[in-house]
């Protein structure tokens, strides 16, 4: 996925997510940055876990059928990941890359608005004044007729909404003329607080799954070829931004309009960040009034992400950020249940049971 970077040694080093820097201006300067991707990289992690708590209690009132990744859907991602990287390295090859790259800005402009609409809207409501009407929608495009019906488009949202996507349309146009690094930010951290909070490991294997294939997969195309080097010096530097939280070394110099960036992927927030979250959903479901192993393991990405930084400082190498994350996310939890004598709970929990999923399966046919 990646690690944190710099613009300049990115262009020789870098991958998906990966980055490392020129050497800035000020040890200050360096320290600012990186200290703050950290913040920014833990914040939403801890954001999206108890919104994820959230999200699975009104799934399990409203008997809502769970979006959760299977065991299969966790083994496959590596090597779909794998293929697109490969397809993309193949397509710059053949086709100017300045096509991906509208591509890529386009899609990220408008799935950018939609999640921080989703993330704001409830923020925004309380602050719209009481004489603006809450007028209620409810958008609905349905395949086949009554009784066999599939719900292709089922949105519910009000005015209020409407005029937080307003807001954020602002910034993601500002995003979309200027690329600022702070526009660039917002829409970042609300790509991964969405992620978080939505995307669900249904148990630990499939986590260990998930996180194991990642694992290989971010070394081998970090270190075993020049395929992720190839595709990430094809992308031009906003859409590298896209993919990255990012804050400029340069700040103490030239302020807001400061250049010379550190960055982190996306991927190496949500990907540890789902994983987090599903412990703090396991330590909700022990009922001991603690939150054990997600603070434990909250910590250890931190000291993850640390060590990332001090290795790729201490090498001038840049450094596949799972490398360091993936052994302190597993390690810690299954490490301590063992401890703790919780492991077979740990390894037998699960959000959505399988015998609940088929119940809530029959009970959908019988409404139907």
């Amino acid at each position: 996925m990646a690690e944190p970077a710099t613009e300049e040694v990115q262009e020789n080093v870098n991958a998906s997510a990966n980055a490392t820097a020129r050497v800035p201006s000020t040890p200050e300067g360096m320290a600012i940055a990186y200290g703050s991707l950290v913040i920014m990289a833990l914040v939403p992690i801890l954001i999206g876990a108890f919104r994820s708590v959230r999200h699975h209690k009104e799934q399990k009132e409203s008997g809502e059928k769970p979006d959760t990744m299977t065991q299969k859907d966790a083994a496959m991602f590596p090597i779909i990941a794998s293929c697109a990287l490969f397809g993309l390295y193949i397509f710059f090859q053949i086709v100017s890359k300045d096509y991906i790259n509208y591509l890529l800005t386009g899609y990220f402009f408008f799935l950018g608005i939609l999640a921080l609409t989703h993330l704001l809207s409830p923020v925004v409501s309380k602050l719209i004044p009481a004489s603006v009407p809450k007028i209620p929608f409810h958008l609905l495009l349905v395949k086949g007729k009554s009784p066999q019906t599939e719900d292709l488009l089922n949105y519910e949202f009000t005015s209020h909404d409407l005029v937080c996507m307003g807001l954020c349309s602002g910034i993601g146009v500002w995003y979309l003329l200027k690329k600022h690094w702070i526009a660039n930010n917002l829409l970042g951290f609300a790509f991964a607080v969405n992620g978080i909070e939505l995307l669900h490991l249904n148990n630990v294997v499939t986590g260990c799954i998930l996180l194991g294939g990642l694992f290989f997969y971010d070394i081998f195309w970090v270190f075993g070829t020049n395929v992720m080097v190839t595709v990430a010096k094809s992308f031009e530097a906003p859409i590298k931004c896209n993919l990255h939280m990012v804050f400029p070394q340069d700040i103490l110099e030239k302020g807001l309009d400061a250049s010379n960036f550190a960055m982190l992927g996306l991927g190496d927030i949500v990907i540890p960040g789902i994983f987090i979250a599903l412990l703090l959903r396991f330590d909700n479901s022990l009922k001991r009034k603690s939150n054990f192993y997600f603070n434990a393991t909250f910590f250890a990405y931190f000291m993850g992400l640390v060590a990332t930084i001090l290795v790729m400082h201490l090498y001038r190498h840049a450094q596949p950020a799972l490398l360091y994350l993936v052994p302190a996310c597993l390690g810690t939890p299954l490490f301590l249940a063992l401890v703790r004598g919780d492991i077979k709970t740990l390894f037998k929990y699960e959000d959505h049971p399988a015998e609940v999923l088929a119940e809530n399966k029959v009970l959908t046919k019988k409404n139907e």
